[in-house]
């Protein structure tokens, strides 16, 4: 992934239909402090929201580790970790090189990316909510229809305003209170749904419409939602057990729409490499298993390292993609 909770490959050169040629340094300006060795963005634990910080949760395997980096902010250097007791100084040595204090300056498509990958991840909560919803389990949608009002609404803000995109966070906080209160008239759940989901369509309507057709493009979303959803999914299990339901939701509902996604643009994949685009359709089908339903089974399908690997699988080929798109 490239971004944090960004994308995989953003760092990666970008091949686009106008730009073919662009490098990442004339896309985007970051603060060098603010990236890894490996040219992934680090995550600002001071205002990483709760998706970014479970890659460290699930990397080092600590239950409930992002609420607890999230209740000891703020910190003055990111040794702190280990010297407010969030983590041990052998598990700080595994993540050191992942994490900052220092904020990322976005611009150019690396900006566009962070933006239209945060929305997707509106989009695959509100999407797992809905089948949440349609369970009759208002109970495990509510948190689905939260995160997007709660922490990523205010990640992007700041870009919304920008962009001039009317304000929504009222519409999500309707919607959150209607199920908070029981989901108990169908129809105006449902109508509350199209509404939100509307909402976020018409924020990411104002990316050019030649950028979100662009192969280029949406395979780095997808790949940020996929290394989001990776996160999830490893905070998700202990013990090949799935012992945290929200988190193998939310992985569900983000590779859920990183399906829908693919599907907008493999006409596209499929004439310019149909090798890769066979590839692709391939993983993505076999990672797809490893949700069978919204509820978790009571083992895993596949551990957190067999996806980790199908994840890699998937964004060593949508590279491939972008060079000859």
């Amino acid at each position: 992934m490239s971004l944090t909770v960004l994308l995989s490959c953003s760092t990666q050169p970008s091949d686009t239909a106008s730009t073919p040629t662009a490098s990442p340094s004339a896309q985007t300006s970051k603060v060098m402090s603010g990236m890894t060795h490996g040219g992934k963005s680090k995550i600002n634990i001071n205002t990483a929201i709760l998706s970014q910080l479970d890659k460290l949760e699930g990397l080092l395997g600590v239950p409930a580790l992002s609420n607890k980096i999230q209740s000891s902010r703020p910190y003055g250097k990111p040794e702190e970790l280990v010297s407010k007791n969030v983590i041990t100084q052998v598990q700080f040595d595994q993540v050191k090189d992942m994490v900052t204090i220092e904020d990322i300056v976005l611009t150019g498509e690396a900006k566009d990316l962070d933006y239209m990958t945060k929305l997707g991840l509106m989009k695959g909560h509100l999407l797992v909510a809905k089948e949440l919803l349609a369970l009759q389990k208002p109970d495990q949608a509510e948190p689905h229809i939260g995160h997007p009002v709660e922490e990523i609404y205010a990640d992007v803000e700041d870009q919304l305003q920008e962009r001039n995109v009317k304000e929504f966070k009222t519409t999500l906080i309707t919607f959150q209170d209607l199920v908070k209160a029981g989901a108990k008239d169908p129809a105006k759940v449902n109508n509350e749904f199209k509404i939100s989901m509307q909402a976020v369509d018409d924020a990411i309507a104002t990316l050019p419409s030649t950028q979100r057709q662009s192969p280029a493009f949406v395979l780095q979303v997808i790949n940020g939602l996929l290394d989001t959803a990776n996160a999830e999914y490893g905070a998700a299990i202990a013990n090949g057990k799935i012992t945290q339901a929200i988190e193998y939701q939310d992985s569900r509902g983000f590779v859920t729409y990183a399906n829908e996604l693919y599907s907008g643009i493999a006409a596209q994949v499929a004439t310019q490499n149909p090798e890769t685009h066979k590839a692709i359709q391939q993983t993505m089908a076999e990672l797809t298993n490893v949700w069978p339903a919204p509820m978790p089974p009571v083992t895993a399908v596949k551990t957190p390292t067999q996806v980790s690997q199908l994840i890699k699988t998937v964004e060593m080929d949508t590279q491939k993609a972008v060079k000859t798109s």
